[in-house]
């Protein structure tokens, strides 16, 4: 932070100060304002012209006044202290304590901003992160070092499934933690974030950094980067496996709009800015694996799509960069079906660099494909049945109907508070499959049908 304050304030509007007679100061540099009454706020520069900054002040303008405020400028861009310090804390976005403790502190700060991973240093994903929830695990399995978003409309429970998912997740006995990111949440939905999560954090294998609904906007830029830059160094420094959670990615886009929209900036497709694409990418590309160190950064954001509009550039965009998808559907959740799993629609393109022989289990790839390629058999089946009835089907295709709510019952259905086991899910998956005469299996090994299922 520099010793020099400016104090040329030229007007106050919403959130935003421009100060005047500036110079050196840069794009995105974080700043500190000084009330008449001694009292501190922070700000971040949204845009310099000649000698005049824009400064966004995260705690808003309200009580300041012109010809009564200072600005200091940091010089470079907003830097959080690093460190094992942060498990257990629960922070806003801007990495200030919510839980009553002390500010952290660690011997080395890092911008937040970061830097995508290199693709020389890069080292291929593998090796899975085991949720404890079976349809995720079986069927579309997320590895470490993967970007694997969670598609859902307003109404269905993504929130409960992503802190489900922070609060059992594992690397199978290896060092694991889980940072987690809430962007303009309701404050009730905040609530039931930090309860839920509350016994891995006093275990210290959490970190929560929460940005409500009420919270500045740009607070809501930070709080992504602020979760992205403690978990690198938790992976990279600590060696440890980080799954970071990040809800929900559509309140950060719109953060964007709105900031770009106070900035003047031409406005591109649905009102967000042309670079929105560049913008996710600089989020998604900080996980991954780094050659020669152990621990990894995996990545799951929620987006709840406007109207279940796939096509929405949030969704669309988020589509091109990440490596699959978990879409939930809300048939199922109207039928009453916990997790809503669309399984066809959902897809981990990298599942089989982290699944099968020496990973999760041998059968596991096999037993996965034969499951997905029955369900699809079972649409078909339901979909013909709606046009002639389900009288008019062969035995078969019948048989594919009980085969499709053998899964949802055996496998799919899940109670929010049961982390099953990966042995456990497979057994259930096996015994989906079961209903289905042998000569059907035509995906899995003669071996393995005689070991699971013997004379079926």
């Amino acid at each position: 932070m520099t010793d020099i304050e400016y104090g040329d304030v030229r007007s106050l509007e919403g959130s935003l100060l421009v100060v005047r007679g500036v110079r050196g100061v840069g794009w995105d540099e974080s700043a500190v304002i000084k009330a008449d009454d001694g009292s501190e706020r922070h700000g971040v520069v949204l845009e310099v012209a000649d000698d005049l900054a824009v400064v966004q002040v995260l705690e808003g303008t309200v009580g300041l006044r012109r010809g009564g405020a200072g600005v200091r400028f940091s010089g470079s861009a907003f830097r959080i202290p690093l460190g094992r310090g942060w498990l257990g804390r629960t922070c806003d976005g801007r990495g200030e304590p919510l839980d009553g403790g002390p500010p952290v502190t660690g011997a080395e700060t890092a911008a937040v901003n970061g830097w995508p991973l290199n693709p020389v240093e890069r080292e291929s994903p593998r090796e899975p992160v085991l949720t404890g929830v079976s349809g995720i695990d079986a069927l579309t399995t997320l590895v470490r070092g993967q970007k694997l978003p969670i598609f859902s409309v307003p109404g269905l429970p993504h929130l409960e499934l992503a802190t489900q998912i922070g609060a059992q997740a594992s690397a199978g006995g290896d060092p694991f933690v889980v940072v987690f990111a809430a962007m303009g949440l309701p404050h009730a939905e905040i609530d039931f974030v930090r309860t839920a999560l509350e016994p891995r954090a006093a275990a210290g294998e959490l970190v929560m950094v929460l940005n409500s609904a009420d919270d500045p906007v740009i607070e809501r830029l930070l709080t992504p980067r602020v979760a992205l830059t403690i978990a690198e160094d938790l992976a990279f420094v600590g060696g440890s496996h980080v799954l970071v959670v990040m809800s929900d990615l559509t309140s950060y886009c719109e953060a964007v709009r709105e900031v770009a929209a106070a900035r003047q900036e031409i406005p591109a497709r649905r009102a967000y800015p042309g670079y929105l694409y560049s913008d996710l990418a600089s989020l998604y590309e900080r996980c991954g694996r780094i050659r020669g160190r152990p621990g990894s950064v995996t990545i799951m954001p929620v987006l709840t799509m406007p109207a279940g509009d796939i096509t929405h550039p949030v969704p669309d965009l988020t589509g091109y960069i990440t490596e699959g998808q978990i879409v939930l559907a809300g048939d199922l959740h109207a039928r009453g079906l916990y997790p809503p799993l669309d399984v066809l629609g959902s897809l981990s393109r990298l599942m089989r660099h982290g699944a099968g022989p020496g990973r999760t289990r041998d059968d596991h790839l096999e037993l996965a494909a034969q499951a997905i390629a029955a369900l699809a058999r079972a649409r078909q089946a339901a979909e013909l049945a709606d046009l002639i009835g389900t009288g008019a089907l062969s035995g078969t295709d019948r048989g594919y109907l009980t085969y499709a709510t053998a899964l949802e019952d055996a496998l799919l259905r899940q109670r929010t508070d049961e982390a099953r086991g990966f042995g456990d899910t497979l057994d259930r998956l096996w015994t989906a499959v079961s209903v289905l005469p042998r000569r059907e299996l035509t995906m899995v090994s003669e071996a393995l049908l005689d070991e699971h299922l013997g004379d079926r």
